[in-house]
């Protein structure tokens, strides 16, 4: 799989594209393809992302000034945007 940098706040730590679980009309929010193959550029999807390391992040429903992200790679930024959903840690 893709593994990027994943920058949310001070941390930055590699993370997997697990699974892109939707394609979404930016502007309506609404679903335009369940799981689909590849996102282009301009593209909102919603995304599975597993960090390599344990991080703490926290969703944009419980506060969203720290729920803002971006995934860079090679120097660039590939994506931005924010935490919806949070899978805790199994111990």
């Amino acid at each position: 799989g893709y593994t990027p940098v994943f920058h949310l706040g001070t941390a930055s730590v590699a993370c997997k594209i697990e699974e892109i679980i939707a394609k979404i009309d930016p502007k309506t929010g609404a679903v335009v393809q369940e799981h689909p193959d590849f996102i282009k550029t301009g593209d909102a999807a919603r995304v599975r992302v597993v960090p390599t390391k344990p991080m703490v992040v926290e969703k944009q429903s419980d506060f969203p000034q720290l729920a803002r992200f971006a995934i860079r790679d090679m120097g660039q930024t590939v994506a931005a945007g924010i935490v919806l959903d949070v899978v805790p840690l199994k111990k």
